[in-house]
């Protein structure tokens, strides 16, 4: 029976080559697209969780509001660690990890830089599942100056992993670490990864007792089954008795005082697994993921799996006709319905694991395009993803089953009796009432969500032109930056070599740069000296040129200058700082500022001038307080050109880097290229969502082209008596095209709302937003409109030139 169900539905398909070809191409596309998506959300979704301790870890963050500030850090204080594990029984263990950056490793007469480095506890890697190649887990650590190479950097630095005894030498800090271990690499779907891990007993500041200082990752294993909330509902009393007296110390504040001015701190924690996709803190190990995206995604993976079965249901059921008289007769043959539906389901079947081979084939090949796209380093192969054939095998069978069902039971439903008589009549059953409202609720199903995608994208793009446009406050474009600290003393003598050129109009020192990676400094501070109003701020610290290398203007007062003895104590503050600390624009100038140190002494600025606000954090943020104070400078050199064109100047550059035989080889990057950096996510996410939105049209063009092919040979004998009558041949266009086209117009009508909600919410995420217009949703609805219009025209147009006489001879 089975074979003799497959050899008629081979025989069908052959039969019908281009109706085949369409549901196979349109399915394939739909299930290549919606595997790869698949992939995409299985890795985001997997990340940190290979674990074996993964569901009882937790990361102790530090969070808190101060007047002008959000405190919300991915780290806590060095004590955190050892004093919850002393104070509460359910911790289990603790564990801290403090960013090393990429040291300059020196092996012989080769140097690297490449590799990144952490310090961490020695029960870290009994904490976290870190394989050891060789070397003992437990014990690699215990003592200060070891480390611990991943087993690339081992091959890297030595050709081999047995490596134990070996000694590293860190040229930056002038120290020897000894290797004690070879771990194999960190997965990539973790947010720890690093290529060593040092000893945390070799920093002295791992010691510190220090509540006023963070930067130490902090983790905490807990019971199986425990609620960490019960745990974080009792940090309050860590709060109250470790950093309440030290916050009077440093800043002569009790804890009940800072409270009262309306400022708060405190400790939460954040499962492990929750890291990756629900995390917005500052300070973070790596760049994370975003839940809402995986939600975009997953719900783009059900729309072009839905539109591919849409497809192939809208297809078969309009092809029903063709196949009445064939039921008919096996039904006065004596088979019985359930014989059909497997028939037919096998047909169903045949159809969709044929375009599930096609699905792969276009997997593999589409695949590294879909990782440049996403940032990801995805694979197919079989070995790579666990029980992946069977879940392709068991995916094509469901979506073959799902799509197949609703053709195969209306298949099996013609009455014999009415089909026999005049096979044709069935075109009226199938033409109208019940089976055309579905047909025509799944054409306008299939055109939301299209028009949905096109508006999502965009939306997107709007949102990226509007950020890439809006005036920042400072100039980004010309503006070279080079990483300099490696130069030391010659950093000074390789500016006054820069400042000769006549290409370079300016060039500024600093650690601060206000797009891309840079360094961060919190300053509290209490304006006019009033221990009863405390400000948190960010502060920078520039020379004199910092401001005019990057084009940002004083709205009051001056800039700092070599003119001025006291501009060593003076400051430079942003009008939000000015709204902030509770000043009017016209009487802030030379009013005060003080500071307490770690120490408890106290420091006194005065204000020189106020910049114009400027977008120094990403605009998903709000301007925020800053404080600019007078420094040489150090870190970063920013250099402004005076033509757009540099290789020549970078040539120059790189000949002048290299007379002072830096260990660090010359390297560079362009301001516009960090600050479009900073928003790669969203990038990512207009590109996929622009690319799905065309194979999703394209998907359902290929379902609307058969159902005007049907339609037209349906009506091939009206259209040949409209003819005969004297219809003209646009009229006969527009009779074939109308019926479609106003099924666009509504999925655009019921779209509309829909779209503007979503992308509504995505846009909360920034401060600084476009608002959602009615033109994206014209610009939709037209594409919509015109993309169904070209591709029922040609079926249209085939049947309105076709010779009346062949019309009415064709039944």
């Amino acid at each position: 029976m089975l074979k003799n169900y497959f050899k008629i539905a081979w025989r069908n398909l052959v039969r019908n080559r281009v109706f085949s070809a369409i549901n196979i191409a349109g399915l394939a596309i739909g299930l290549a697209s919606c595997m790869l998506i698949s992939l995409y959300v299985i890795d985001e979704l997997s990340f940190d969780r290979f674990h074996e301790k993964a569901n009882r870890i937790v990361r102790t963050t530090f969070k808190g509001t101060m007047q002008g500030g959000i405190i919300n850090e991915s780290h806590a204080m060095p004590p955190t660690a050892a004093a919850l594990k002393a104070d509460y029984p359910e911790v289990l263990e603790s564990t801290r990890l403090r960013q090393g950056g990429k040291p300059l490793v020196l092996l012989g007469n080769q140097l690297y830089n490449d590799e990144k480095l952490a310090f961490v506890d020695s029960n870290f890697c009994s904490v976290f599942t870190l394989p050891f190649i060789e070397g003992n887990a437990k014990t690699a650590l215990l003592e200060p100056n070891t480390i611990i190479l991943s087993e690339t950097t081992a091959k890297k630095y030595f050709g081999k992993t047995d490596v134990i005894g070996n000694i590293i030498t860190f040229k930056d800090w002038n120290k020897t670490l000894r290797v004690t271990g070879v771990m194999k690499d960190m997965p990539s779907n973790s947010h720890i990864r690093f290529d060593l891990l040092g000893s945390m007993a070799t920093l002295d500041e791992a010691k510190s007792t220090s509540w006023m200082t963070s930067e130490f990752f902090t983790y905490l294993v807990l019971p199986e089954g425990y609620d960490y909330k019960k745990l974080e509902a009792k940090l309050p009393a860590t709060i109250d008795k470790y950093i309440s007296p030290q916050l009077k110390q440093s800043m002569g504040v009790t804890m009940a005082e800072f409270r009262k001015q309306g400022n708060n701190l405190e400790l939460k924690l954040q499962p492990l697994t929750d890291i990756h996709l629900h995390s917005d803190f500052q300070y973070d190990l790596d760049v994370n993921g975003d839940i809402t995206y995986v939600y975009i995604f997953g719900a783009v993976a059900v729309m072009m799996l839905l539109i591919a079965c849409i497809n192939f249901m809208n297809l078969s059921t309009a092809g029903s006709s063709k196949r009445a008289r064939e039921v008919g007769v096996r039904k006065v043959m004596g088979s019985e319905k359930s014989e059909l539906v497997g028939q037919f389901l096998t047909e169903s079947i045949l159809l969709t694991s044929l375009a599930m081979v096609l699905a792969i084939l276009l997997g593999v090949v589409a695949l590294p395009v879909f990782n440049e796209l996403s940032g990801k380093n995805l694979s197919l192969q079989w070995d790579a993803v666990p029980g992946l054939i069977p879940a392709l095998i068991g995916f094509g069978l469901f979506v073959g089953i799902f799509a197949g069902s609703y053709p195969a039971f209306f298949l099996s439903s013609f009455k014999p009796i009415t089909v026999l008589k005049g096979g044709l009549s069935v075109i009226k059953y199938t033409s109208s009432g019940r089976s055309f409202n579905l047909r025509s609720g799944l054409v306008v199903f299939q055109f939301f969500m299209s028009i949905i995608l096109i508006v999502g994208t965009t939306v997107v793009f709007q949102q990226l032109q509007f950020i890439r446009n809006k005036k920042l406050g400072y100039n980004k474009d010309q503006v070279i930056v080079i990483p300099v600290w490696s130069l030391g003393k010659n950093m000074q003598a390789f500016r006054e070599g820069l400042t000769s050129d006549s290409r370079i109009e300016n060039v500024s020192l600093s650690g601060y740069v206000p797009a891309g990676p840079s360094d961060n400094n919190n300053f509290t501070v209490n304006p006019d000296g009033k221990t009863d109003r405390m400000v948190k701020t960010l502060r920078y610290e520039v020379d004199y040129n910092y401001m005019a290398t990057l084009g940002m203007e004083i709205a009051r007062g001056r800039n700092f200058s070599n003119d001025y003895g006291t501009d060593s104590t003076a400051i430079i503050i942003n009008e939000t700082a000015v709204k902030t600390f509770g000043w009017k624009p016209e009487n802030a100038l030379d009013r005060t500022i003080t500071r307490n140190n770690n120490e408890g002494k106290k420091a006194t600025y005065h204000v020189i001038g106020i910049v114009k606000d400027f977008h120094f954090q990403s605009m998903r943020e709000q301007i925020g307080p800053l404080v600019m104070t007078l420094n040489n400078g150090w870190g970063w050199m920013l250099i402004k050109t005076r033509s757009a064109e540099v290789s020549g100047l970078l040539a120059s550059m790189k000949k002048n880097w290299d007379g002072f035989h830096s260990d660090m080889p010359f390297s560079y990057s362009f301001l516009d290229e960090r600050f479009n950096e900073t928003y790669k996510a969203e990038q990512k996410t207009g590109q996929i969502l622009g690319t799905f939105a065309g194979l999703t049209i394209f998907v359902a063009c290929l379902g609307l082209f058969g159902l005007a092919t049907f339609t037209a040979e349906q009506r091939t004998k009206e259209i040949g008596v409209r003819k005969v009558l004297g219809a003209s041949v646009a009229g006969i266009i527009a009779l074939l095209s109308k019926d479609f086209l106003k099924l666009v117009i509504v999925a655009l009508l019921i779209a509309t709302p829909a779209a503007w909600w979503l992308m509504d919410r995505w846009l909360q995420e920034f401060a600084y937003k476009i608002d959602v217009t009615w033109w994206m949703f014209a610009l939709a609805g037209a594409l919509s409109v015109l993309v169904a219009l070209c591709t029922i025209s040609f079926q249209s147009v085939k049947a309105a030139l076709m010779n009346p006489v062949e019309s009415l001879r064709s039944e």
